[in-house]
């Protein structure tokens, strides 16, 4: 495939850590050495796993494709927005479910997923190869890149469905050759790799500071959950259940006492984070390298603020993802919306202003909220955002559980996780059984994760997106899935497949 091969024959750029801390993650680029000279030590593989935990900040691949912002734009929460219909046509085109294989966000969805799987390869391949390795480099190096290998699989078998299963350093004669495996094979690797991390005795339960960001036990045990439950098969959503029991019980989490205190910058890596994508505000990035992550910072803060606006607190953003009204109508009386949706009606009253820009509702994204405060003091700011994202908090995971036990018949359990996410805000508990429970488990998680990116993957594994998206465009048995990349079918003549309806 074109984007592998590109990856596959440059030179590999030597990546270098700097601080500690949140920064651990950051990346320095220092000259060039070949692959094959380059990694013959801890510190130099270590590098390389470095390198994969990069892709994970990557917004500017090919395009603007932040993970977040697409998903809250596909979705039911938000609309597209910019500034016109013309602004960015591959978010209009997610938004409005009108890709086909030249438009829309899969290029840099399907480019960013499988560099990621790349380095991952590389990583486990270096592991077996160089000689002079700790036992406990190795174990705990693999289960961190096994876990990263998982994370970007299971990414692109959402958004593709139909994808080749590439588990080694591809030989440069079978780059063309590669075809789409079964799905059930792709997920057969990702939960070994899961189950085979989560196993690794090296593999920390917590982290010092000097290392927050990194992989930990409750992270890759938390995404096997959600891996399975993604599968909708109902004969193992008792499995799901106990893997999901495993990460509550561990007493490692707690849900944090205010719910607006889960998004600030000052509470990253807080008690409810299971696992977060980090970024950093200090790499002092331009518009010159803000492609792959170089940046390091979270474009779609940048997004999501309220154009040309002035008045208190907020930065000046770009106006995607207005929020919709039909979200603004559900939360309207719910005690998460003033942390969820920021009320722009409300801020001109105030004597604030912005721009209106494309589906513009006046309502904005409150938990990714650009803030004055947060801005970077070098380089371009708009580029340079260091919020994090939440990729894993313990509500999602409460919530994930809850369905999990309703759904294999044990709604006492269910209730007991719904309604811990619930009283947390001051909700009167949840009463109900089987089909009326599991209505009531999935309008909490629409409450409660709002605008975080679940809620589009939500509806398509439920089945429940041609009943709500389908006024927004999408077509049952078509927009499931993205269209694979008309570029990728191409470069190997062929042995790709396009999907369904595209």
């Amino acid at each position: 495939m074109k984007k592998i091969i590109q990856i596959i024959s440059l030179s590999f750029a030597v990546l270098l850590l700097t601080a500690c801390g949140k920064d651990w993650l950051d990346l320095d680029p220092k000259g060039t050495t070949l692959e094959t000279s380059f990694y013959q030590n801890e510190e130099e593989i270590f590098e390389a796993l470095v390198a994969t935990y990069d892709v994970l900040q990557w917004g500017g691949t090919d395009g603007w494709t932040m993970k977040l912002g697409l998903l809250n734009a596909a979705s039911d929460d938000c609309h597209a927005g910019g500034s016109d219909a013309s602004d960015q046509p591959t978010w209009v085109a997610f938004d409005n479910f009108m890709m086909d294989p030249f438009l829309g966000p899969q290029s840099g969805l399907w480019r960013k997923g499988f560099t990621g799987i790349y380095r991952a390869n590389l990583v486990l391949e270096k592991l077996e190869t160089v000689e002079g390795l700790s036992d406990e480099f190795k174990a705990r190096t693999s289960a961190e890149a096994k876990f990263l290998r998982a994370f970007y699989y299971f990414d692109l078998m959402r958004f593709f469905g139909n994808i080749p299963l590439i588990n080694k350093v591809l030989p440069a004669d079978e780059i063309y050759t590669q075809t789409q495996a079964d799905p059930a094979n792709i997920y057969t690797l990702i939960e070994s790799d899961l189950n085979d991390a989560r196993n690794t005795f090296e593999l920390p339960e917590t982290l010092p500071s000097s290392e927050l960001g990194r992989v930990t036990k409750g992270a890759a045990t938390a995404l096997l959950g959600k891996v399975i439950l993604y599968q909708n098969n109902e004969s193992r959503m008792g499995e799901a259940a106990m893997i999901f029991d495993e990460v509550i019980n561990s007493n490692l989490y707690d849900l944090e006492d205010d719910f607006g205190d889960i998004f600030t910058n000052e509470n990253e890596f807080g008690i409810e984070s299971i696992f977060e994508i980090n970024h950093s505000n200090n790499q002092r990035g331009g518009w010159g390298n803000f492609g792959n992550g170089d940046t390091e910072g979270n474009y779609s803060v940048q997004f999501f603020g309220m154009r040309d606006y002035v008045g208190p607190d907020f930065a000046n953003g770009w106006s995607f993802c207005p929020v919709t009204e039909d979200l603004v109508n559900l939360m309207q009386n719910d005690p998460r919306f003033s942390h969820t949706i920021i009320d722009g009606n409300m801020l001109r009253q105030q004597g604030a202003s912005y721009s209106e820009g494309y589906q513009n509702t006046n309502y904005f994204i409150r938990k990714y909220a650009a803030f004055q405060d947060d801005r970077a003091l070098d380089g371009e700011p708009a580029l340079n955002w260091g919020n994090n994202v939440r990729e894993i908090r313990l509500a999602d995971v409460y919530l994930m559980a809850a369905e999990a036990h309703n759904r294999s018949g044990n709604d006492a359990e269910a209730r007991s996780y719904l309604n811990r996410v619930r009283t947390r805000v001051g909700l009167q508990p949840a009463s109900g059984v089987g089909a009326g429970l599991l209505e009531a488990i999935y309008r909490e998680r629409q409450l409660e994760l709002a605008t975080e990116g679940h809620r589009f993957f939500d509806l398509v594994r439920t089945g429940r997106a041609g009943t709500v998206l389908g006024i927004q465009g999408f077509t049952v048995g078509k927009n499931e899935v993205l269209p694979i990349p008309q570029t990728e079918i191409d470069i190997t003549e062929g042995n790709l497949k396009q999907n369904p309806g595209y």
